[in-house]
């Protein structure tokens, strides 16, 4: 009884073990699903400019914008557009007006999610303008200290302008692009600025630059901008 008992084991546990070697494994899918982004160009404008020009009426200007992806994190980004600004101090009345390209990069230093396209970047430009420069108006600076001048101050209303005048300037920018909607973006940032050379008027210092904005002593200057864009895809990677 128990020799028969302990064959029939056997040979259950044998078939037991020949099922379990010819049953077929089990195979885990993987994932093949990848997301692409767009990389084309993408066009748009800064919308503050307009905008100030709205509530300043001694400002006037356009700007387009404009970039390309070259790689995952890296941008080839222009800027061009035209400006007038006239300039109110104590004694002079000034106008300067002209055009102005920027050129240069945009590093993403953002890590987006899965199928994500959005940026927080830093980036580097070479601004060039070429304008136009008024003196409008101005009145001798000729008082005694207080408010009546030692003899009658005449107010000069004659322009004396001068024409074909050059900036160069570097800036750097850091901002961030957000799509709102599929290949749309709001920008926004703030830039930096070093004038490296800048013509000025006869006998008049230049106190504005279209694109570098407001020139002051130390040659530095400050810009912000809020852009409206549109990427046209050209390949997905």
């Amino acid at each position: 009884m128990y020799k028969y008992f302990i064959s029939l084991s056997l040979v259950v546990l044998f078939i037991n073990t020949s099922f379990a070697q010819n049953k077929p494994k089990k195979t885990v899918k993987k994932d093949t699903i990848t997301y692409k982004t767009g990389y084309g160009i993408r066009l748009g404008a800064d919308i503050s400019k307009p905008a100030l020009a709205l509530v300043d009426k001694s400002y006037n200007g356009l700007e387009l914008v404009g970039d390309y992806r070259i790689s995952k994190n890296w941008y080839i980004a222009t800027e061009l557009g035209y400006e007038k600004e006239t300039t109110y101090e104590d004694f002079t009345v000034s106008t300067a007006k002209g055009s102005f390209i920027r050129l240069g990069a945009n590093y993403n230093a953002y890590q987006n999610w899965l199928d994500m396209n959005n940026e927080i970047f830093i980036g580097g430009r070479y601004g060039f303008a070429l304008f136009d420069h008024s003196l409008d108006s101005y009145t001798p600076n000729v008082t005694n200290g207080n408010t009546s001048p030692y003899f009658p101050a005449q107010t000069t209303k004659t322009p004396i302008s001068e024409t074909g005048l050059t900036a160069h300037w570097a800036e750097i920018q850091i901002g961030i692009k957000v799509e709102t909607f599929k290949n749309l973006f709001l920008g926004a940032g703030f830039s930096y600025k070093i004038m490296i050379s800048v013509d000025d008027q006869t006998n008049f210092k230049t106190l504005y630059t279209p694109g570098f904005n407001r020139v002051f002593e130390s040659s530095t200057g400050f810009g912000f901008f809020y852009t409206v864009s549109y990427l046209i895809p050209f390949v997905n990677k």
